[in-house]
């Protein structure tokens, strides 16, 4: 499929970015650099409009969730660094809780509604950082997008310069809820066109999830008619 590129944002290059967004720390972008080799590597990831990654202000990227690959791929080709909310039982272990704090995770209890996960998202929203949301809460039982819960909408509104619609395609093949592992496979990572605030601040909250999940939906048909040969690059290139 013609028109589908692979190229980062060309206003962040370098690590200096000059909008004055947040950089991420070498801890990070070394982290990163792993993810991206050995997720190119296994699954032979391949990222598609990297240059819709917004060069400055708050970002809101709802991503459908296949497995527990996502939170790392969703990132892994983006230039700024990232916040996650991870469900609370993730941060019992104190060395694994170290090590995902230090990429900016930050837990969330997912059978209530959990205000104070909220509120730190909206914190770090207003800090002009960039957040990861899986809106359907839980992974995919059959590879399709499910229903988003109502607390993505309360973020775009009321935290967002920007929301990004994304959707990751095949990581479901590679890890389904049935395995304890994971096996090789060919995934793929899809940014749509950033929604500016202006466009959401009218909507109501079902009409808006509703809203970025066709986008979800449609992005991940278009990576279906792609079949087995998308026309794009790897993740690794031009990411570290």
């Amino acid at each position: 499929m013609k028109g589908l590129r692979s190229h980062p944002n060309p206003k962040l290059r370098g690590w200096r970015f000059a909008s004055g967004a947040p950089a991420p720390s070498l801890w990070y972008r070394l982290w990163r650099r792993l993810c991206q080799v050995s997720c190119v590597g296994m699954w032979r990831v391949r990222v598609l409009n990297r240059h819709h990654e917004p060069s400055a202000g708050s970002v809101l990227y709802l991503c459908n969730h296949q497995s527990y690959l996502d939170p790392p791929l969703m990132g892994l080709a983006l230039r700024r660094p990232m916040n996650y909310m991870a469900r609370d039982d993730l941060f019992r272990f104190p060395v694994f809780r170290w090590l995902i704090v230090s990429f900016n995770a930050f837990p969330v209890r997912r059978a209530s509604a959990d205000t104070r996960a909220l509120k730190e998202a909206l914190r770090r929203l207003r800090r002009g950082e960039q957040l990861v949301m899986f809106p359907e809460a839980t992974r995919t039982r059959d590879g399709l997008v499910g229903k988003f819960l109502p607390g993505a909408a309360m973020l775009a509104r009321r935290g967002a310069d920007w929301i990004v619609p994304v959707a990751i395609e095949g990581a479901f093949a590679c890890w389904p809820r049935t395995r304890w592992l994971p096996r090789p496979g060919r995934i793929v990572v899809i940014y749509g066109r950033p929604i500016a605030h202006d466009e959401i601040a009218d909507l109501e909250p079902a009409e808006l999830v509703a809203r970025v999940r066709e986008r979800i939906v449609a992005l991940q048909a278009e990576v279906r008619c792609l079949g087995s040969s998308p026309p794009d690059a790897p993740a690794g290139t031009g990411a570290a």
